[in-house]
């Protein structure tokens, strides 16, 4: 995408607002009219005050700047405001927008991007962008039709002079050019170490129990101290290209002015020109120049949002789960089968498959039980049942069906997980609970919360449902979380129901509360159950073995141990019946 093409993009942002917009330009003219009335107040007050000692215009002449400067603040006031408006409302849409987007990308995207560095996208970059149209678009609106109101005075005053001012400004121009290049590739460089930066913070501090338990801060400090240097040198060269160019500027702005002073000194010595035309010349020639500096300053503003914007463009214009998706179909209660036909999934990041050739059918209203060492593909299964990915080869049938014929929508309302890393929210019980199902009702969600073994322990809590229980729900129990999970799903009331290890890590009186909540929950449901504890499963109507992405065993609790297989070298392990070898 060109730097036009962004420019365009950015300001149809602007678009809705143009109307606040437009009002913010003619203010901005306004308040340009009025910085040109000052300078062109000079001539008079000079010529006919100071040197003609006009008595009558002594106090007109004073008045005047007075009602101008008052002018001007009411003008500058509504210009500022607009702009601000215009500029809050453009970051809030974007920000909104790139939110939406990140939340529909599937989650390959999701592996190989850190939450840190989407932070960064939806914080830095976005306020990045918005700069661009609140101060950028205020500078060059409002220095534009300052500069141009400033060489209105100025012709008007001299036009020899005034030719001989203009000429420096292609060797401003050049300048502006030459270092907005440099600085928008610094720009997206500061921007993507801002990202590693954030990603590190986020890393360190959602870990922080772990970070305090193995004595790591100092370890983790020097992590961010490269990140965070990093960051600087960045910065630090993109600093210097702005101040080498600030300079520039400066040598040139000086070389124009001293250049007009020796001639419009010799103009007035020989009588062509008063000293009042000559000072409202130079005041005017001053006032243009100051435009033309913000203008140059700004432009290390412009390259940072056009770099910002590339980078934000870049994530929008990603295709979204619900754009890749084929399916029109919506799926009905699931009735009869889940069933996996020649099922092959590779990772991108990974020569050998996860899951291959997997043939298998999970029957309505069964419980099937899957186990297997670290890495055989367990949980690699079942995220395939939901499509979080979809298989490289192979298909997923429902009722017959194959599930690309179906919204996503449709699946996942059809599905309840709950895992052994539970995911709460900051907020209260009441929230997390119905977060299972929109527009549940307070009884609703009571009801689940008894289901679940929880609502005894929630009335006991200081506000109850309302209490908030902090980021991952860390002021309760594991098994209160667990309990709160189960309740989520119950209130959901899925036909098909995941649990990815949802009592490996309890005690074992919460496992026994939280084991009873699961019985209520997965009481005429299709039920797949990832197991750690074989001692949990054993009721199960089936369990598969796994083993290197591959079904290697499959029969009941009591069939597997007779058939001595793998799932009986597990079993044993476990209830230490042989050493764990």
């Amino acid at each position: 995408m060109s730097t036009l093409d962004r420019i365009i993009r950015l300001l149809r942002y602007v678009k809705p607002y143009r109307v606040r917009l437009g009002s913010a330009f003619v203010c901005s003219g306004l308040v340009a009219a009025s910085s040109a009335a000052y300078a062109w107040l000079v001539k008079p007050v000079l010529d006919e005050i100071f040197i003609n000692k006009n008595e009558n215009l002594l106090l007109v002449l004073p008045l005047a700047l007075f009602a101008v400067s008052v002018l001007k603040s009411v003008f500058s006031y509504g210009q500022n405001y607009l702009m601000s408006y215009v500029g809050n409302r453009v970051i809030t849409d974007v920000r909104q927008e790139l939110f939406g987007k990140l939340i529909r990308l599937p989650i390959p995207y999701h592996d190989v991007n850190t939450s840190g560095r989407l932070v960064s996208r939806v914080v830095n970059d976005v306020t990045l962008m918005a700069n661009a149209v609140s101060g950028v678009l205020k500078d060059v609106v409002l220095q534009g039709l300052t500069f141009l109101a400033m060489m209105g005075v100025i012709f008007y005053q001299e036009w020899r002079l005034a030719t001989l001012s203009v000429i420096v400004i292609p060797l401003a121009v050049l300048t502006t050019l030459r270092m907005g290049k440099r600085l928008r590739s610094l720009a997206v460089s500061g921007q993507e170490r801002m990202g590693d930066m954030a990603s590190t913070l986020q890393e360190t501090l959602s870990c922080i129990r772990t970070v305090k338990a193995y004595g790591r801060e100092e370890s983790e400090a020097a992590r961010f101290q490269q990140s965070n240097s990093s960051f600087l040198r960045t910065t630090m060269k993109a600093t210097q290209v702005f101040s080498l160019g600030s300079s520039h500027m400066e040598v040139i702005g000086v070389v124009g002015v001293a250049a007009i002073i020796w001639y419009g000194g010799f103009l007035v010595i020989n009588g062509s020109m008063t000293p009042g035309a000559f000072f409202s010349f130079l005041a005017a020639m001053f006032m243009a120049y100051t435009p033309i500096r913000k203008l140059a300053n700004s432009n290390n503003q412009v390259q940072q949002a056009l770099a910002a914007a590339e980078r934000v463009f870049d994530v929008l214009d990603l295709k979204t789960e619900q754009d890749m998706e084929k399916g029109r179909l919506e799926l009905p209660r699931i009735a009869q089968s889940v069933q996996f036909d020649d099922v092959t999934f590779h990772y991108e990041s990974q020569a050998v498959p996860a899951l291959n050739d997997i043939n298998l059918t999970i029957h309505a209203g069964e419980m099937l039980a899957l186990v297997g060492s670290s890495g055989s593909g367990k949980t690699t299964l079942v995220n395939l049942i939901p499509r979080f990915y979809e298989p490289t080869a192979g298909r997923i049938l429902i009722d017959g069906v194959d599930i690309q014929s179906y919204t996503l929508r449709s699946i996942r309302s059809q599905i309840g997980m709950v895992s052994q890393d539970v995911v709460l929210f900051d907020d209260s019980i009441r929230n997390n609970v119905a977060f299972g199902r929109e527009g549940a009702t307070d009884d609703d969600i009571i009801r689940a919360a008894r289901l679940a073994y929880a609502h005894d322990f929630i009335e006991r809590l200081p506000q109850g449902y309302q209490t908030i229980i902090g980021e991952k729900g860390v002021k309760l129990s594991g098994g209160e979380r667990q309990r709160l999970a189960i309740a989520r799903a119950i209130l959901r009331d899925p036909p098909l129901l995941i649990l990815d290890e949802a009592t490996s890590a309890l005690d074992t009186e919460s496992e026994r509360v939280v084991q009873l909540a699961l019985a209520n929950l997965m009481k005429n449901r299709t039920t797949v159950v990832i197991a750690h504890r074989l001692s949990t499963i054993q009721q199960a109507d089936r369990i598969m073995v796994l083993a290197r992405g591959a079904i290697v065993e499959m029969g009941t609790h009591e069939e597997l141990l007779r058939r001595g297989g793998q799932y009986q070298r597990l079993h044993a392990m476990q209830f230490q019946d042989v050493p764990d070898a």
